[in-house]
């Protein structure tokens, strides 16, 4: 209840939840001593995949005894998740003294949201000067509240695709700005770039970061993996090959994620050895991201049948998501509900051989879109009907043995999922 407080506070700090610039935010960690000049940072910046990389690097260097400090955004059930140090969440109380101690330091000064929460991680974060920190960036790059760093160990580009469009001029809707305005202030160290849906995505990003002098590391160029047998896979880069166990995690797509985490680490020679990656990446912890749901509420409606929770809500996430389920000789089942900012069509448009496709509302959420309106943007979809909570959703699907129902669309909604179940 405290914690809940503080937050109604800060959304009351500034008019926006979203006002792209970084003069609040340094302003604020000015008085706060400039936290962000004290620590060791790993950047993560791109559209798909920034959360589930920095899960691999996290597990592996857990692995390696490395402590870590984590900032992620957005949280799928509790602020917290947002803010880990020395490898734990920082606990109610403790994450509530800290909003206090930067709270009363702001001084109601204007600031938004995530702005003041990134000065909080901050602050926290200068305490451990020996940890390694992951830090995600939120919207775009270029004017987000993390891109305060002078500097840090590493910046990492994950798959970029076009996302939050209704950020940008309507004559600057292109890859091309996306891509700029991610990459364009990236630092100068070292940079390594996942595997890109496009080449010529992948070719933008080489022509943003042209001049920037970092020690650059392109997947398929200068780092690789490939299907292996009997539940291994290759890893190879200029430091040599590694035959590895299949990760936790499911979908082919989470190899190029950890094959990009791989690179990183190997790259910044921090004495991480062979058996720290093959067994970090087989304890990876992963939320909303192909999580299969083995238990609880909504576990039980389904019964023996199988239900995965993937929190993706673009067109590149659709495509990965849909690239995992065409590998499965079942039939799906798709129960989707997404914020009303997203290209619905486009998303959807991604999926084939779908048994049923149900919408639903997203509860709590004032910018998704209604579940009835979404139904009309999937009507060229066969079975496509609306349903308005998810038990209903789940109730309603007739299903055969080894049937699959795999909820999807939005992190908000995998939020509500996992509260419910």
């Amino acid at each position: 209840m405290k914690l809940q407080k503080i937050l109604s506070r800060f959304l009351k700090l500034h008019p926006k939840e979203i006002d792209l610039s970084l003069e609040r935010v340094k302003l604020l960690c000015n008085k706060l001593g400039n936290p962000q000049d004290k620590i060791k940072a790993i950047s993560v910046v791109g559209t798909n995949g920034k959360q589930s990389t920095i899960n691999a690097i996290f597990a592996i260097l857990k692995e390696a005894k490395i402590r870590c400090n984590v900032y992620s955004s957005p949280h799928i059930q509790r602020i917290n998740e947002r803010f880990i140090f020395n490898n734990k969440e920082l606990e109610d109380e403790k994450l509530a003294f800290l909003f206090e101690e930067v709270e009363k330091i702001n001084d109601n000064q204007p600031i938004t949201f995530f702005e003041i929460l990134t000065a909080c991680y901050f602050f926290e974060a200068a305490k451990y000067p020996e940890n390694i920190n992951l830090i995600e960036a939120g919207l775009f790059h270029r004017f987000d509240a993390t891109n305060i760093l002078k500097k840090n160990l590493a910046s990492i580009v994950t798959s970029i695709s076009k996302d939050h469009l209704d950020w940008l001029p309507k004559n600057e809707q292109t890859i091309e700005k996306i891509v700029y305005e991610k990459t364009s202030s990236l630092l100068q160290s070292n940079i390594i770039v996942s595997k890109q849906s496009l080449v010529s995505t992948k070719e933008a990003i080489k022509k943003t970061i042209l001049k920037n002098s970092s020690n650059k590391s392109f997947f398929n160029e200068n780092f690789s993996y490939s299907n292996g047998e009997n539940g291994f896979f290759y890893y190879e880069d200029k430091f040599g090959g590694l035959k590895l166990p299949l990760p936790n995690i499911l979908g082919q797509f989470q190899l190029e994620n950890i094959s990009t985490a791989i690179a990183t680490l190997r790259l910044l020679n921090i004495n991480i050895k062979d058996d720290d990656i093959k067994n970090g990446i087989t304890k990876i912890e992963s939320i909303a991201r192909l999580q299969e749901i083995r238990s609880g509420k909504l576990k039980r409606l389904l019964k023996n049948n199988k239900l995965l929770l993937d929190g993706s809500h673009n067109e590149d996430g659709a495509r990965v998501l849909n690239e995992y389920l065409q590998t499965l000789n079942c039939n799906k089942h798709i129960i989707i509900g997404m914020m009303a900012n997203k290209d619905h069509e486009k998303y959807i448009s991604y999926f084939k051989d779908i048994s049923s496709l149900t919408t639903i509302d997203i509860p709590g959420q004032p910018n998704s879109i209604n579940g009835k309106d979404l139904k009309e943007k999937f009507k060229i979809i066969p079975n496509v009907q609306y349903k308005e909570s998810i038990e209903q959703a789940i109730e309603s699907i007739i299903l055969n043995e080894n049937d699959l129902v795999i909820i999807t669309g939005s992190l908000y909604l995998a939020g509500e999922i996992l509260n419910l179940n």
